[in-house]
């Protein structure tokens, strides 16, 4: 889009889209930062995302999702949303940015996977508010770097399917038809149904499959297994939350061509 195309009024009405796209055009300020704050290690934070937290004059994290040590880049009052109600944390970021303050909303991870930001980004436009977002690294991909593999491989498979357990998902979202593919799945929030799980999946008994506990974290763990045995191996080790399942070809990687970069 051209800059002269890009305005800086917010629309009355209007899609998210268009909505974020329109703040383009205004200066910084009447702004809530959304922030990724990476998987866990603070080092893993962008440097965009590190600056704002060292500038902000007001801090909102969601609660133990963040690893505290972040924290430690900041110098301003910190919120805890933990508990908080949608209503209030609106209601909460609204009074700092009228007041001239530069607020910083601080998620796990990046802000656009499992992040429920939409919600938050419709308050605050019917407050007059607009955001700008702060991509971070996500826990599947520290949880890949831990691994020490890629998520596609070529002769392997090229597509990466993310998704979460059956519950409050479509229909059309079931991991045992999406498991089809062959693709590469990763599930988040599912390890406490990762017995489930397996027994639904069309992938085979022996396709790889790996549960990553606290991806970048200190206490990180890797279990390592199959589609037949990894819920063994997890609740072995007591592990139910907190963690991402990966189940693929691309954790045991054999037979995969050469990549035509290299040629």
């Amino acid at each position: 889009m051209e800059n002269e195309k890009v305005t800086d009024k917010l629309p009355e009405k209007g899609d998210y889209f268009s909505i974020v796209v329109a703040q383009q055009g205004k200066p910084d300020t009447n702004l809530v930062y959304f922030v990724g704050a990476g998987p866990g290690d603070p080092k893993y934070i962008t440097v965009k995302g590190r600056e704002l937290l060292e500038s902000a004059d007001l801090v909102m994290y969601a609660g133990s999702l963040v690893n505290a040590d972040v924290l430690n880049y900041t110098h301003c009052e910190m919120i805890d949303s933990f508990g908080m109600k949608f209503e209030d944390i609106v209601d909460m970021l609204s009074k700092y940015v009228n007041a001239g303050k530069r607020v910083v909303r601080l998620h796990s991870g990046d802000p656009s996977l499992y992040g429920a930001i939409i919600e938050q980004i419709d308050g605050l436009r019917k407050c007059g508010i607009g955001v700008k977002i702060i991509p971070g690294v996500t826990s599947l991909f520290a949880a890949a770097a831990a691994i020490k593999t890629q998520l596609t491989i070529k002769g392997i498979t090229e597509t990466l399917i993310i998704t979460r357990p059956e519950g409050i998902t479509l229909e059309t979202d079931s991991i045992k038809e999406l498991s089809r593919h062959n693709a590469t799945m990763a599930i988040y929030l599912g390890t406490d149904k990762l017995r489930k799980i397996t027994e639904e999946v069309a992938y085979s008994d022996d396709t790889p499959a790996a549960v990553v506990y606290h991806a970048s974290w200190k206490d990180e763990k890797i279990v390592l297994g199959t589609v037949g045995d990894i819920a063994d191996r997890v609740e072995k080790l007591g592990i139910e939350r907190s963690a991402v399942i990966i189940i693929g070809n691309v954790l045991k990687p054999e037979n995969f061509k050469r990549s035509h970069l290299y040629e």
